[in-house]
């Protein structure tokens, strides 16, 4: 296969994964608290090829996904055991699987009046312990989390951080869990009652982004089908001669 076949086939195959990536984020842009999915291009070069800055040998790819856990816009729901995080954190919720971390505070009270998520989750309180709360009485959320009911403190909502979130794995659609990283109590946040923060993923960016890579994806095509063409008349070139 010549260089230029190479070359768009490598091209065309990142761009693949892009579309998928892309399909992701527009699937999930009304997911709460989903964060998007962004692409980190970098050159594989085959072993042949080591020490060689470029050349046929070297091609783009998608070296690995990262997660932008850039903040989501906050949207006003009016629940009051619905709460959204302003800056840096995640709450915890015990899933079947052990702790996972999300942004998504659309919570509810079970059939034991426990604090539980979309999922049915319970949700992990400041001392790792799932919050039990009065169905009779309004429930009040400060800013830390404190959860008051009566002027009463009935619990406080965790709130961790990482590090390095660049350490979080995906779960499902707006879960994470670490890679052997502790969380820590997270500092720089506010809990805002009422709220909800939405996908940060944004269907007008996308859609921008989906037209360029197309176009891309267009472009790489075409020099496939000419390195073939090349290809072809080369190979009927020699044939000629050689009659």
């Amino acid at each position: 296969m010549d260089p230029l076949t190479i070359s768009a086939a490598g091209g065309l195959r990142s761009r693949m994964e892009s579309l998928d990536m892309l399909a992701n984020n527009i699937a999930n842009a009304s997911t709460g608290g989903y964060k998007a999915d962004r692409e980190f291009y970098s050159l594989y070069a085959a072993p042949e090829a080591e020490g060689l800055v470029s050349g046929p040998d070297t091609l783009p790819v998608i070296e690995r996904p990262w997660t932008d856990f850039s903040q989501g816009e906050l949207r006003s729901t009016g629940n009051p055991l619905h709460v959204a995080l302003q800056g840096k954190g995640f709450f915890s919720v015990q899933g079947p699987g052990g702790v996972m971390y999300t942004r998504d505070g659309s919570f509810h009270l079970s059939s034991a009046s426990q604090l539980v998520n979309v999922d049915g989750y319970p949700v992990r309180g400041a001392d790792g312990n799932p919050i039990t709360l009065s169905r009779a009485t309004p429930v009040e959320v400060s800013p830390d989390g404190t959860l008051l009911q009566d002027g009463q403190t009935a619990g406080q909502i965790g709130v961790v951080d990482f590090a390095n979130p660049a350490t979080l794995g995906k779960i499902g659609h707006n879960y994470f869990r670490p890679a052997g990283v502790p969380p820590v109590p997270a500092t720089e946040y506010e809990v805002q009652q009422g709220s909800l923060e939405s996908s940060n993923a944004s269907n007008a960016e996308a859609a921008v982004r989906l037209v360029s890579v197309m176009r891309q994806f267009e472009m790489l095509q075409k020099a496939a089908a000419l390195g073939g063409e090349m290809n072809r008349k080369a190979v009927e070139e020699v044939a000629r001669v050689s009659s």
